[in-house]
């Protein structure tokens, strides 16, 4: 690793993640002369970690209607133009295993770094520059200060950076930051930052696909249900999922809990179906036609977790109908008990933050940028892509394929 860097490169790009990467290699085999600066020890940390060592790294049903954004066009375009399939396409060059999950979702067989290392050979194909523990200091437009590039190349730069190995110029600046989750990976707001500093807005900031807190007798209950894990359909905001759940020491995981915080805001009710697809009250009714004699819990166990259904009845206004025999159970009472596990009313007293989100909702505001070519409309040579700006996706492979598609539509650009 050289201690200084060449003095003027076509394109470079901060941040050596999914969408910068793949930005990199896009532009380098064009023939564009290529750097990515991370100042992390490694590339492409997130990448490694996600799903669980082995990256759900796209998704077979990619829809404009999979992402959250301030404008919901602003994906389309680019969602267009490079799509799962031409990821697909790419990995199967390379002759990756990989194997559909359920709803579409595609994970590595072996290991996560197989698609990095998928990327840093497009990378390596385009003749592009790497450079790991090199912090960007500052970041200046050269229509702000005179240049001093000493160059031959120089003529066309636009953007001075002052790194930790030296100064360093470029026609194309790519910003690929990434967003503030998982900050022991190195996440920053130095993004959000970049862009503020060049009059570009951001919008309000928030962990999302993120686990929630609950407090107060609540926490107490579902610490008794920690580890236990079950099918629901959650919602809020007029948005359901029906995935798992998982109960935890702190309060509510798993991909249906994950998937509703990025639409939850704190204050608000989340409506919880601990028995989607099925109806209790029909349930119960059989069960009484039937002449079952067995107690109510043990009934519900062959439907739910049995540690889930004792603290449900254990539940103020339920305890008197669980000693009830089956027979007894009127039609208000089998409709409260039918509300308590259909429609849980559940308000959780925050998230875990982005310690442990997955992706951070919102950003750069899509107003200021090109959905074309991701350029800055107002800072010509100034890019975005990737999760630091306001388009985040669903859980499942979204966010993978936004990276992908981005980088690869700027790639096409700078």
């Amino acid at each position: 690793m050289p201690d200084t860097l060449p003095e003027f490169f076509d394109v470079i790009v901060i941040g050596a993640g999914a969408a910068g990467l793949m930005c990199a290699a896009t532009a380098g085999q064009r023939g564009r002369r290529v750097l990515v600066l991370d100042h992390a020890n490694k590339v492409g940390k997130k990448i490694l970690m996600s799903g669980g060592g082995r990256c759900n790294f796209t998704n077979l049903k990619v829809e404009p209607t999979h992402y959250l954004s301030a404008n919901h066009h602003f994906c389309i375009s680019a969602l267009r133009r490079y799509t799962s399939a031409d990821f697909i396409e790419l990995v199967d060059r390379y002759a990756l295993e990989y194997h559909e999950k359920t709803l579409g979702q595609l994970f590595c067989n072996h290991r996560a770094k197989d698609v990095l290392n998928i990327l840093l050979a497009e990378c390596e194909l385009g003749g592009v520059q790497i450079e790991t523990r090199c912090v960007v200091h500052q970041v200046s437009a050269l229509s702000e200060q005179s240049a001093d590039c000493q160059s031959a190349d120089c003529s066309s730069a636009r953007y001075r950076l002052h790194t930790a190995r030296g100064v360093v110029y470029c026609e194309s600046l790519v910003v690929a930051t990434g967003g503030l989750s998982i900050p022991t990976l190195g996440s920053s707001g130095f993004g959000y930052d970049l862009a503020r500093q060049f009059g570009l807005a951001v919008t309000d900031l928030q962990a999302a696909l993120v686990p929630f807190v609950l407090n107060g007798e609540w926490l107490a209950r579902v610490q008794a249900l920690a580890g236990v894990a079950l099918p629901v359909e959650v919602s809020c905001q007029k948005q359901s999922f029906r995935e798992a759940l998982l109960f935890t020491h702190k309060g509510l995981s798993g991909p249906a809990i994950l998937q509703i915080s990025s639409y939850w805001k704190p204050g608000e009710k989340v409506t919880i179906d601990l028995l989607p697809g099925e109806s209790l009250v029909e349930q119960l009714q059989a069960w009484q036609k039937e002449g079952r004699k067995a107690e109510l819990k043990t009934l519900l166990a062959q439907r739910l977790p049995k540690r889930l259904v004792q603290v449900w009845l254990d539940l103020p206004g339920l305890q008197t109908l669980a000693s009830k025999p089956l027979a007894e159970l009127s039609k208000v009472d089998i409709q409260i008990l039918a509300d308590a596990f259909h429609a849980w009313p559940c308000w959780p007293a925050g998230t875990e933050g982005y310690k442990t989100a997955e992706v951070t909702l919102g950003g750069v505001s899509t107003d200021a940028i090109s959905s074309k070519t991701f350029e800055a409309k107002t800072q010509p040579g100034l890019f975005f892509i990737g999760e630091v700006l306001d388009v985040t996706g669903w859980l499942g492979g979204y966010n993978f394929q936004w990276a992908w598609a981005s980088g690869w539509c700027a790639g096409q650009y700078v």
